[in-house]
């Protein structure tokens, strides 16, 4: 019986541990975003991020490697957010995926830590050196070709028009929603981005509706 409520009482240290564990990996990838958003990659230090975790510089090198390991861990638990808010059934039409584009603007506008420090690591990784310049390149990448594959298949099933340039519309799209991301981040209070987002997507779509014409 002693060994029994030893093995029990080890076992649920564990899991105790495993959580603590995981809280302070999230607390470490929050405060990042809070940092990264501020003052950027380069200007940002493990020191003072690992300050206002109330950790050592050790104890964060214990969950990510270096900071360009946590720069990539913030991006790609970004990255899965918005894979998970937009994965969800598949839409039934070009219009009903807009507005799932819209939703997931309504969405961000509740995280504006994510938006800032998305806009602050957007620009600083033109340059090619950029840790997160690979990141970026290929986000863009993919989420240029999603665009473009739902458009294509609005135009094969006859919801837009034949003579849809469809690598164009994604590509005004992207620009005009990051456009209006920055101008947001840049004074919140300035501009409602998720309706601004859904009028500028319902002129798009009226412009290329097949039933339009």
């Amino acid at each position: 019986m002693p060994e029994k409520k030893v093995a029990v009482t080890a076992k649920s240290a564990g899991r105790g541990s495993y959580a603590v564990g995981d809280a302070r990996r999230r607390l470490i990838l929050d405060t990042a975003v809070d940092h990264f958003g501020k003052w950027g990659f380069h200007a940002s230090s493990l020191a003072r991020i690992a300050h206002d975790c109330g950790i050592t510089q050790g104890g964060l090198l214990h969950h990510f490697r270096s900071k360009e390991d946590l720069l990539l861990s913030v991006l790609a638990q970004s990255e899965e957010y918005d894979v998970a808010r937009l994965s969800g059934a598949e839409p039934e039409s070009y219009a009903a995926y807009l507005d799932a584009l819209v939703d997931l603007v309504e969405e961000n506008t509740r995280r504006p830590g994510i938006v800032r420090m998305f806009n602050v690591l957007v620009g600083e990784s033109g340059n090619a050196g950029h840790p997160a310049h690979a990141h970026f390149k290929e986000r863009y990448a993919r989420v240029l070709a999603h665009g473009v594959e739902r458009l294509e298949a609005a135009v094969r099933s006859g919801e837009l028009r034949p003579d849809t340039d469809c690598a164009g519309v994604a590509r005004e799209c992207l620009a005009v929603m990051d456009g209006l991301q920055i101008q947001w981040a840049l004074d919140p209070g300035s501009l409602d981005m998720p309706a601004r987002v859904r009028d500028y997507l319902r002129r798009q779509y009226a412009a290329i509706r097949a039933t339009g014409e």
